[in-house]
């Protein structure tokens, strides 16, 4: 068995947002970017996307003239289906070996804080009202 090594917890930087700053530049563009587009979000079950004829649209709870897009709502039969493949997907994430199971966290994390924190810190300040 090998060492594995596990980064020491770190917590983000805080940043400002302040006017001019380079991260305010960022912020506004993410939210024009994402203002711009209409999301199509399907049900992912098995690894396949699954779109019904019941959709939905999603708006910004400040604003409910901002369409962000729809999805797709699914009724028992998707309930279904998508419990048994969790389920069945259950074991093989318990098989995985600890390490393997960290490092996906640990690269969504390193996503998130990277090159897509501006994208998900827009679409949570469009989709929970929240503001800079």
């Amino acid at each position: 068995m090998g060492n594995y090594r596990i980064p020491k917890p770190v917590n983000e930087p805080i940043k400002t947002y302040a006017p001019g700053t380079p991260e305010r530049a960022a912020i506004k563009k993410a939210l024009a970017d994402l203002k711009a587009r209409k999301l199509d979000i399907p049900m992912i079950i098995g690894g396949k996307e699954i779109k019904t004829d019941k959709v939905i649209k999603i708006t910004a709870p400040h604003d409910h003239s901002l369409e962000l897009g729809h999805y797709y709502q699914g009724g028992p039969g998707e309930v279904k289906a998508a419990i048994d493949t969790a389920l069945a997907a259950k074991e093989k994430w318990i098989a995985l070996p600890w390490e393997q199971r960290a490092a996906i966290f640990l690269k969504a994390a390193d996503l998130i804080a990277g090159p897509y924190r501006y994208l998900m810190n827009a679409a949570t300040m469009l989709a929970h009202s929240k503001n800079i």
